[in-house]
């Protein structure tokens, strides 16, 4: 837990039930059951003992950025290529088990979360069969994301993770990646307790009317709610916008690396709720 600064936003955080939910008041949405049937086929060599990390504490979510499921899974299971993940997940829901989960897949790359850098060793990562931005990025399948929900939580429950611990590639890599994107499905997830979704109060918006003259403080929120501190603040915004205000990308005029009221109304509801749930 961090101590939040300036005091002036100290009185921001009223009490109230969250139950391990991502949002505040918000009805809980159940995925309808999925048969999760998991393949073993394919087995990735690249992967090593977890350092420091007797098993993980969060998810890392990330999309494939290649044309087919087959080109992807080819390259997470080559070992020249040195890279992995845990698990890919295709359209269709299909799961694929690439590393197991007590091992260390190399999915995260340079990264870092409420500064901790060695985010391979500390995470399970799961790609999601996606073309990307570069090769036609697209909404991802109700199947697939079922399937996901479903993993998801069966993971969690394994290793306790926490709805605050599950993370888009984008929120530990922020100069390096995009993915899974603003068209993936964050809110959806959360109503289901995968992730975290804001949900501001009025004394939240009230409070975000001053947290947004003061670059500094916002600033400081942001690195004390994870994201890595050595960052310029206009990367941290557009990275936190990617996940939780992804209305940022809808046009180019929406400036997504300039922080509004509502960026930090959602900031502030985040950090509550992750206080809650700790």
């Amino acid at each position: 837990m961090f101590l939040i600064k300036p005091l002036s936003f100290v009185g921001i955080f009223p009490t109230c039930q969250l139950n391990k939910s991502s949002a505040e008041g918000v009805k809980m949405l159940h995925f309808p059951m999925f048969n999760r049937k998991i393949s073993k086929k394919h087995r990735s060599p690249n992967y090593n003992d977890r350092i420091n990390y007797d098993t993980p504490d969060a998810l890392i979510l990330h999309y494939t950025g290649m044309k087919t499921a087959k080109d992807a899974i080819a390259r997470l299971c080559d070992p020249k290529a040195e890279v992995s993940a845990h698990y890919v997940i295709e359209e269709s829901g299909k799961i694929h088990h690439l590393v197991n989960n007590n091992k260390r897949a190399w999915h995260a790359g340079k990264s870092q979360w409420k500064g901790v850098s060695d985010m391979n060793s500390a995470s399970i990562g799961i790609e999601i069969v996606n073309p990307g931005h570069e090769l036609g990025y697209r909404a991802f399948p109700e199947k697939q994301i079922t399937a996901l929900a479903g993993l998801c939580k069966d993971l969690m429950a394994e290793f306790d993770i926490s709805p605050a611990r599950v993370l888009g590639h984008s929120d530990i890599a922020i100069t390096r990646k995009i993915d899974p994107g603003h068209l993936f499905p964050w809110e959806k997830l959360a109503r289901d307790a995968i992730g975290l979704w804001p949900a501001p109060t009025e004394m939240d918006y009230q409070a975000g009317e001053d947290l947004i003259l003061d670059p500094d403080a916002l600033h400081e929120l942001l690195n004390g709610f994870g994201y890595a501190a050595s960052l310029p603040l206009g990367e941290t915004v557009r990275a936190f916008h990617r996940h939780y205000y992804p209305e940022k990308f809808t046009t180019a005029a929406d400036k997504p690396d300039e922080p509004d009221i509502a960026t930090a109304a959602k900031l502030l509801s985040l950090i509550r709720q992750s206080h809650e749930i700790s």
